[in-house]
C-alpha cells in the first residue's frame, strides 16, 4: 500500500511545463525536464556514503558476537580458524558505546570546516578514513587487544562527526526547494539502507570461510572505493559542478534563497545563533527525538526478548523490519509533502510542523499504548514497528528545518544540534538500564515507554509553539560598515529630496 501511494506520487514527472513560484520572486521557476540531473547525482553519491558511513557504525555489533563467541556444533566447540577474542559483557558494551563518545567531540568544528571549505572535502575525508580504520579493525582486535580496539572506535565516532553537519550544508546547496522533501529524504534514508544492508550481510559474512574478518574488510574497501568515486564527481555546489547543464544551475540557484551566498566570506553570528528561539526549538526537538529514537532502537532486541522469549536478533524478518519499513514510509512521506508543498496546500513552515508531529507525536501515542499493551506478542511488534515507521517522517520535520533557517550556516547548526543530542543518544539508553533492573517487569518498562513519550512529545510541542521555517536576518550577516543594497537605496533617494528641497 505505501509503495503504491508512493509510485502515484512520483508517477507526474517534472517536466518543462512545470511552473514553481518562490515567494519574493516574480520570475516562474521551471525544472530543466524530467532527467537525471547533477542533483540526482549528487544526493544519490551522499546517499550511498549515509549508508556506508552507517554500515561501518553497526558492523561491530554484529560481528562482535562471532569475535567472542566459539562455535559450536552438535554440542562440540570446533577450533576457530580466526582467534575468539576474550571480552566479557562489559568490555563489549564499552566497545560499542565509545563510538559516540568521539562522535559528541567533532560536530560544531566540523559545520564550521564545511561552511570554509566546502563539504565535498570533508565527507571523502570522512568516509576514506573511515574505511581504513575498519578495514584495521581485524588486525587492532587480534593484536592490539581492548584497549587498542576502545582508540579505534573513538577515532572513528570523531571522524564520522563530521557526517551529517557537511551532509547539511552540502543540501542546502544542492537540492531545489520544489525537491528538497524527496532529496533530502533519500539522502538521510542512507542510514535505514545501511542497517539494513549490514545486517543482511555481515552474518552470511561472519559464517563464511572467511570469518569475521571479512566483514570489515568488505565494509572498509567499498567505504575507500566510494571515497576515490566521489572525490571525481562530488561538487561542493552547482557553482562549482564540471557536469551540470546551465538550464539545471539556474534551476537551482533560483530556487534557493536570495540570501544563500558565500559563506566563507562570513563570520559565524555566534550571538544570533544562541539566542535565536527557531534555533532553539529545533535543539529541544532534536533531543526529544534522539532519545526516544536511540531508545527504541537499542532496547526493542530486549524488551522482546525478555516479555515474549523471541530473540528478535536472530530473526532476520524482525531484525530488518523496523528498517524496513521506515525505510518506505520515508520515501512515501517526501512524495506527499512535496507534492503539498508545490500545489500551495501547506506552507513551508506548516509543513515542518505537520510532519514533525507525525515523527514525534505518532511514535509518543504507540509507545503509550504499548506501556499498557501487557503481554499482547502480536500488538507489541506491531506498536514498537509502527513507532520506527511513523518517526521516518523526522526527515521532513525539524531534521531539514537547518537549511530553512539558514542555507549558510546550515552545516553549523546540525553540528550544534547533533552534537549536543547525542547526550540524549547515550542516556537513553543508560536511562533504561537504571529503570530495568527486572527485564520483565511490565511496570518498569511501562516508565521507560511513557518517558520516551512525554520527551517526543516536549521536544514536538516546543517546536510547533516556535519553530518556523522562514530564513532568518542572520543568515547573511553584513561585516561591519557594509551597506546592503535596500539601505544603499534608501539613502541616495534621501539624498535627492534634500536636493529637490534645496
Amino acid at each position: 500500500m505505501c509503495i503504491w501511494i508512493y509510485t502515484r506520487c512520483i508517477k507526474e514527472r517534472e517536466s518543462e511545463d512545470t511552473v514553481y513560484h518562490r515567494p519574493g520572486n516574480p520570475e516562474d521557476i521551471r525544472p530543466p525536464g524530467s532527467g537525471f540531473g547533477a542533483r540526482h547525482l549528487q544526493c544519490f553519491m551522499v546517499f550511498l556514503g549515509t549508508a556506508i558511513a552507517y554500515s561501518l557504525r553497526v558492523n561491530l555489533s554484529v560481528g562482535i558476537v562471532s569475535m567472542t563467541t566459539p562455535k559450536v556444533e552438535n554440542g562440540t566447540t570446533i577450533e576457530p580458524e580466526f582467534p575468539v577474542l576474550p571480552w566479557d559483557g562489559s568490555m563489549k558494551g564499552t566497545i560499542l558505546s565509545s563510538f559516540f563518545w568521539g562522535y559528541l567531540l567533532l560536530q560544531i568544528p566540523a559545520g564550521q570546516l564545511a561552511e570554509k571549505f566546502g563539504p565535498k572535502v570533508l565527507l571523502t575525508i570522512t568516509i576514506f578514513i573511515s574505511g581504513f580504520i575498519t578495514a584495521l579493525t581485524p588486525f587492532v582486535a587480534i593484536y592490539g587487544g581492548f584497549r587498542w580496539m576502545l582508540f579505534t572506535r573513538v577515532v572513528l565516532g570523531a571522524v564520522q562527526g563530521f557526517l551529517y553537519p557537511s551532509m547539511s550544508y552540502l543540501l542546502a546547496k544542492w537540492t531545489p526547494t520544489p525537491e528538497r522533501g524527496r532529496l533530502v529524504t533519500w539522502v538521510y534514508n542512507g542510514n535505514n539502507f545501511g542497517n539494513l544492508v549490514t545486517m543482511a550481510v555481515a552474518g552470511v559474512l561472519a559464517d563464511s570461510r572467511w570469518g569475521w574478518p571479512s566483514i570489515f574488510y568488505v565494509s572498509g574497501g567499498i567505504a575507500i572505493l566510494w571515497a576515490l568515486v566521489y572525490c571525481y564527481v562530488g561538487a561542493n555546489n552547482p557553482q562549482d559542478s564540471r557536469t551540470i547543464s546551465e538550464a539545471e544551475r539556474k534551476y537551482i540557484l533560483s530556487t534557493l534563497p536570495s540570501s544563500s551566498t558565500d559563506r566563507s566570506a562570513q563570520k559565524t553570528p555566534w550571538k544570533e545563533i544562541v539566542t535565536s528561539v527557531p534555533m532553539w526549538a529545533v535543539l529541544i526537538s532534536h533531543l526529544g527525538q534522539n532519545w526516544g529514537f536511540w531508545t527504541l532502537l537499542t532496547q526493542i532486541p530486549s524488551y522482546i526478548t525478555n516479555m515474549f522469549g523471541l530473540d528478535i536478533k536472530k530473526s532476520g524478518y524482525l531484525s530488518a523490519l523496523p528498517y524496513a519499513s521506515s525505510f518506505v514510509l520515508a520515501l512515501v512521506y517526501a512524495a506527499i509533502g512535496d507534492a503539498l508543498n508545490n500545489k500551495n496546500i501547506l506552507t513551508r513552515t506548516a509543513s515542518r510542523k505537520m510532519w514533525n508531529t507525525v515523527a514525534l507525536w505518532g511514535p509518543a501515542l504507540t509507545l503509550c499504548l504499548l506501556a499498557f499493551s501487557g503481554t499482547h506478542e502480536t500488538l507489541a511488534l506491531f506498536l514498537l514497528v509502527s513507532s520506527l515507521a511513523l518517526n521516518s517522517a523526522v526527515n521532513l520535520g525539524f531534521l531539514s528545518n537547518h537549511m530553512d533557517l539558514s542555507p549558510n550556516f546550515a552545516g553549523t547548526l546540525m553540528g550544534i544540534t547533533n552534537g549536543l543530542a547525542n547526550i540524549t543518544s547515550i542516556a537513553g539508553p543508560l536511562y533504561v538500564g537504571y529503570i530495568v533492573t527486572d527485564p520483565k517487569s511490565l511496570v518498569q518498562w511501562r516508565i521507560v515507554f511513557l518517558t520516551s513519550a512525554a520527551l517526543f512529545f516536549v521536544g514536538n510541542l516546543i517546536f510547533i509553539l516556535f519553530g518556523t521555517a522562514e530564513v532568518q536576518p542572520w543568515n547573511a550577516p553584513q561585516e561591519e560598515g557594509a551597506e546592503t543594497e535596500t539601505a544603499s537605496k534608501e539613502k541616495e533617494q534621501q539624498s535627492n529630496a534634500k536636493q529637490i528641497l534645496n
